[in-house]
């Protein structure tokens, strides 16, 4: 049994190679009990690498060196009939995509119990009931119909408190969390973070918490261990490492990382929505409608209900909310993608919501319109073509919309490519060839191609590692500043939205609740709902995102 002064796990200069690449060298930390240790670390660090290790679940190609004890016990080298009793009996895992971790064709209920009967002696009605009880215990408030569901008639964050559920079945003195809240929204986070501070301090359960967000390590976390190609570069309570990191690394990450305002919260505004400052009208939405038709018997959804947006020329709104909320829709239909039900729209003079329900003058109107339009999808990977190389994506635009070929065509991608700070010589390359990054100004360079008046960005960065982030939101940020493109920038991260947009607009539920500056809607927001979605968004300080965990609550607790 554990003590506090025992560490539940302690790693000693493991190492991990893979042929000829080293990808844990010489790593070193401890988790003890009742306390959460953040690995942190960007995109080829080693962390998920040396969980793995940790769990026995690497490759056969692999070469694992060092020590894992689990309450004083050798897990390298120890048999497989051992290593599977520890998975799930004594060590439970939490992952990043739950939707990809459970089986889509037995229900999460069933999945559970099997879990639970692998490592205990139990009858198929004693492990039902467990079930049940572990789903109410991670904040599941339908235990039994979800118990019944399959997993894609679940939500996110059900799923995610699901995999919670199974992951502490058999009492585990060790969750392993890998990225658990990095798909959800930031009121759903709020949520399991707290699950998971509970679990520790109700249940004793030691953490070894994965992630690059630091605005979570900040909200959970007690020590942190910071990885970078392989090494431990700094070890550190999270008080002073927050405070004072010792490390370049370190000091070079939590720069990087965008910041909220401090939170100031009072009365729900019952005046109209502010919209001071908006400029000359680029962009205008006047109670528009978006409907998804339904199909047989079932009803269509209003996605969008009687949305009035404007972006002035030269001007950055942010549109923030959670799944679900219409943020997308509305980019869809700005771009002419998908038909307005009802209302207005238009875009520098167009009728847009008339020509997306025509056929052939519409399509011709739209097809113009999207010569002065450009679009950042969230995934820069799927967005681009990977049979071509990056100057024929560059030059895919302009050679639809314009006459240039050659050597023109070839000089305009050039200009293109390092106007995103990438050299000429990218543009015979192939998009696998590329860091996420570097995918990502390829796919502004191609959207800014045909110099637009208007850009569309839809969670450009939210699959970036947050030095990257910070690179490509400056970029973004300079090349607005001289190009002088209105932008609609969508997006959930609330503090990426803080360093890049003149106004804010929040929705909910298919309408804009509030929207106003950016120092007014994320600084001091009046609505009810933008309140809790900004207090339960985590920030880069313990001090400062304990004070705001503390209004989350309040605010939920709210009716």
């Amino acid at each position: 049994m554990s003590t506090s002064s025992t560490p539940v796990l302690s790693v000693d200069t493991l190492t991990v190679d893979f042929e000829t690449v080293s990808a844990v060298r010489g790593a070193t930390f401890e988790v003890a009990h009742g306390q959460v240790t953040a690995l942190v670390g960007e995109s080829g660090s080693g962390k998920s690498v040396s969980a793995t290790a940790v769990l026995g679940l690497l490759p056969g190609n692999a070469r694992v060196g060092g020590s894992v004890r689990l309450n004083g016990e050798e897990l390298i080298g120890a048999n497989p009939a051992r290593l599977r009793q520890v998975r799930g009996g004594e060590i439970g895992t939490v992952f990043q995509e739950p939707m990809s971790a459970l089986n889509p064709v037995l229900t999460v209920g069933a999945q559970i119990a099997e879990a639970i009967r692998t490592h205990r002696t139990l009858t198929r009605r004693e492990a039902w009931e467990r079930t049940e009880h572990l789903m109410a215990t991670a904040g599941l408030s339908e235990p039994a119909r979800i118990a019944g569901s399959y997993p894609h008639e679940l939500s996110g964050g059900q799923l995610q408190r699901a995999m919670i559920a199974m992951a502490i079945s058999c009492d585990p003195v060790l969750l392993i969390a890998d990225e658990p809240t990095t798909a959800l929204d930031v009121t759903v986070q709020a949520g399991i973070l707290q699950l998971l501070r509970e679990l520790g301090e109700r249940l004793g359960t030691a953490i070894l918490l994965i992630t690059h967000d630091m605005g979570v390590v900040a909200d959970l976390a007690h020590d942190v261990v910071v990885m970078k190609d392989g090494e431990v570069v700094e070890k550190a309570p999270v008080l002073p490492l927050f405070a004072q990191p010792a490390h370049p690394y370190t000091k070079n990450l939590l720069q990087a990382v965008p910041r909220l305002p401090e939170l100031e919260l009072g009365e729900t505004a019952k005046a109209p929505m502010d919209d001071e400052g908006a400029r000359e009208a680029l962009v205008s939405f006047r109670n528009v409608v978006v409907e998804y038709g339904g199909r047989g018997r079932r009803d269509g959804v209003r996605a969008v209900q009687g949305v009035d947006l404007q972006i002035g020329a030269g001007e950055v709104l942010g549109l923030v909310g959670e799944s679900g909320s219409g943020k997308t829709t509305v980019g869809r239909a700005l771009a002419g993608l998908i038909p307005v039900t009802s209302g207005e729209l238009e875009v520098d003079g167009v009728d847009v919501a008339r020509a997306s329900r025509t056929t052939i003058r519409g399509t011709r109107l739209l097809r113009g319109l999207r010569s002065r339009m450009g679009i950042v999808f969230q995934d820069p990977a799927s967005s681009l073509n990977p049979r071509h190389s990056v100057g024929s994506g560059i030059a895919e635009p302009l050679t639809l919309h314009t006459a240039l070929r050659g050597p023109a065509l070839r000089k305009r991608i050039v200009e293109l490519l390092e106007s995103v700070h990438l050299a000429a010589d990218f543009a015979d390359r192939y998009p696998h060839e590329l860091s996420g990054g570097q995918r990502q100004r390829v796919a502004i360079a191609r959207a800014l191609a045909l110099d637009p008046a208007l850009l569309i960005a839809d969670e450009p960065t939210s699959a970036l590692d947050v030095s990257v982030q910070m690179a490509v939101l400056h970029l973004l940020k300079d090349l607005q500043s001289r190009l002088g493109f209105a932008c609609l920038f969508i997006s959930h991260d609330l503090a990426v939205i803080g360093q890049l947009a003149d106004r804010v607009a929040v929705m909910h539920h298919g309408k804009v609740v509030e929207q106003g500056s950016t120092a007014q809607v994320l600084g001091a927001p009046r609505n009810a709902y933008t309140q809790r979605l900004l207090a339960a968004a985590p920030v880069a300080d313990p001090i400062h995102q304990r004070r705001r965990r503390e209004a989350w609550q309040s605010l939920a607790r709210t009716p």
